[in-house]
Parts: structure tokens; C-alpha cells; sequence
């Protein structure tokens, strides 16, 4: 079994920047790819960016060049830097892991609220 636990929402005004942090701890080992995962009430979990354990990234066309996955694979963490926040980026954001480079994931973090006004 792999735990996650993020860090780092909140509030912040539109055009502002958040970073979002996420440690994992458990079967490491077993994990390829980390990312994140957004849900808006009511919508279904979108993909927001993945790293794979060789460094291949993966963003969502609606993040490309405002948002940036990093990965420390010594400390077993992955972040999420965000800038030129939209209120339209406002969601639950899960860190994820993957014992595959691609595919849905295999463990889930427990959210973490990022909410963006106008």
C-alpha cells in the first residue's frame, strides 16, 4: 500500500500562484508514475499533470504553461506549482500514484481544496 498526503491549498485571487505538495510513504517502490487530479462538486476527476519515475510529464491542455509537476524521487514527494490562477481552476485537488507510467491511478490523497476568486 502506498499513503499520500498533500499540502499547500487555500485561497488566493485570481493571477495569484499556489504550490501544491504531496508525500508519499508505504510500498515507494512499487510507484511510477505521481500526479494530480482535480474535481469539481458534481464533475468527474480530470488529469491535471503526471510525472513518470523517469521524468516524463503529462499536463492538461488547460494548464499548459501556467502550471509546472515536480518530482523529488530521494524524498518521495511531487508538487504542483500553479500560477496565473483562474476561478475556473477552483477544485479538490488529489495527489495520485501509479504503479504504471500511464493509466488511471492505483492510490488516491485525500484532497486538498484550491479555491481561485475573481
Amino acid at each position: 500500500q502506498v499513503q499520500l498526503v498533500e499540502s499547500g491549498g487555500g485561497l488566493v485571487q485570481a493571477g495569484g500562484s499556489l504550490r501544491l505538495s504531496c508525500a508519499a510513504s508505504g510500498s515507494i517502490s512499487s510507484i511510477n508514475a505521481m500526479g494530480w487530479y482535480r474535481q469539481v462538486a458534481g464533475k468527474q476527476r480530470e488529469l491535471v499533470a503526471t510525472t513518470t519515475r523517469g521524468g516524463t510529464t503529462n499536463y492538461a491542455n488547460s494548464v499548459k504553461g501556467r502550471f509546472t509537476i515536480s518530482r523529488d524521487n530521494a524524498k518521495n514527494t511531487v508538487h504542483l506549482q500553479m500560477n496565473s490562477l483562474k476561478p475556473e481552476d477552483t477544485a479538490v485537488y488529489y495527489c495520485t500514484a501509479n504503479r504504471f507510467p500511464l493509466g488511471f491511478p492505483n492510490y488516491w490523497g485525500q484532497g486538498t481544496q484550491v479555491t481561485v476568486s475573481s
